[in-house]
């Protein structure tokens, strides 16, 4: 797999410059906003194509990273106690219980990638969920701002609430000690790539809204 790597990494890198330019534009805004599902889907089929153990472990992983992350959206949006009282709109496609099913994937998706990142840099396992969880948190302040101008999802509030990045710490911090937990090969050379393209896509998209540039 490792020869189609450069290639991977371009498609992704093109993916999410393109996608920061046409959601930027007014005009093409509708099309690139339509897109956002297919994006994450292909975000997604990149970056496990490149995983190299597919065990019975990590296919549990996956299914219970998905299925808790789609589960604790649901009972965010339905209770407010989690996350603040929040709703999707419909940029990220079909939803059931008012979540777009997207949101299980993306959840597995940041998780996997967070959890690489650390296998790499932090030599002490214990200590790794704690930090995969604040690399999640410090994802998530970029995204807000733009998930919201986006119409990702909106809050009843006028601010994000506090509780919204604890909810998001904790979360994490429980699918990261599972995917610390499971016995698998935890090595994927795109998943840095995948995480530093969602924070150049989410930081620079509010950089260039911030500063006018369309």
């Amino acid at each position: 797999m490792s020869v189609y790597f450069p290639a991977a990494r371009w498609l992704l890198i093109s993916m999410h410059i393109a996608g920061i330019i046409g959601l930027l534009h007014p005009f093409t805004r509708p099309l690139f906003l339509a897109l956002v599902p297919f994006n994450l889907v292909v975000t997604a089929g990149l970056l496990f194509m490149f995983h190299r153990d597919y065990r019975l472990s990590f296919v549990l992983f996956c299914l219970l990273a998905f299925a808790a992350g789609f589960a604790v959206e649901v009972a965010g949006v339905h209770t407010g106690l989690i996350f603040g009282s929040y709703s999707y709109g419909s940029t990220l496609g079909i939803r059931q219980w008012e979540v777009p099913l997207l949101i299980g994937l993306n959840w597995l998706v940041l998780i996997y990638c967070t959890g690489n990142i650390t296998e790499r840099m932090i030599p002490v396992s214990l200590a790794r969920p704690f930090v995969g969880a604040a690399l999640m948190v410090l994802l998530d302040l970029f995204i807000e701002p733009v998930a919201v101008r986006y119409g990702f999802w909106e809050w009843h509030s006028a601010q994000i609430p506090l509780r919204n990045y604890v909810g998001w710490y904790l979360t994490s911090l429980l699918l990261l000690t599972l995917f610390q937990a499971l016995p698998f090969r935890k090595e994927n050379q795109l998943a840095p790539w995948v995480y530093a393209m969602q924070l150049v896509f989410f930081c620079g998209s509010a950089l260039l809204w911030k500063w006018n540039f369309f």
